[in-house]
């Protein structure tokens, strides 16, 4: 009886952690597989908001069970290419395009309540070869990250996703 009294806080102090760990665990990569469709994404630069793409954005982000990705972001009602071609924009239907879209794909995982982005290529360049770590929340289907530094040029950015049926 003394020697199980003895090891009592041992085994009540694992009970706990295996329990504390079950909700953390289910948050894993396994967790985010599927595809996501875009509600918003709202940027916050100097006490502001304002979403990044519009009353009505569209996107997606793919997640696969073998650890891939892909994520694009487009704004609603971006300008048609006059010239016909997308080699063949003006100054003024390139700046809306790249300043009204974001894309990249490559690998991800779950660390710790984050999911990281391994970026092999992106429609902003500077990520290339990179990685994004993102702190996220999962509630059923509803998926929100975080990002510390928007790629749009300053301020923080919250991605709210619903996951697509």
């Amino acid at each position: 009886m003394t020697r199980l009294r003895q090891f009592a806080p041992a085994v009540a102090a694992l009970l706990l952690g295996w329990l504390l760990a079950g909700p953390a665990s289910a948050q894993g990569a396994k967790d985010l597989v599927g595809t996501w469709q875009l509600v918003s994404n709202v940027i916050t630069k100097d006490g502001k908001k304002t979403d990044q793409f519009g009353a009505n954005p569209h996107g997606v982000l793919f997640f696969t069970g073998n650890g891939r990705y892909v994520l694009s972001i487009v704004r609603d009602g971006l300008p048609k290419f006059s010239g016909g071609g997308r080699m063949n924009g003006t100054p003024a239907e390139n700046q809306a395009i790249v300043q009204g879209s974001i894309s990249h794909f490559g690998t991800y995982s779950v660390d710790g309540g984050k999911i990281v982005f391994h970026v092999e290529h992106a429609t902003f360049p500077n990520w290339d070869g990179g990685t994004q770590a993102r702190p996220f929340k999962l509630s059923g289907d509803d998926l929100s990250f975080f990002v510390a530094a928007a790629s749009a040029g300053g301020g923080s950015s919250e991605v709210v996703w619903k996951r697509m049926k």
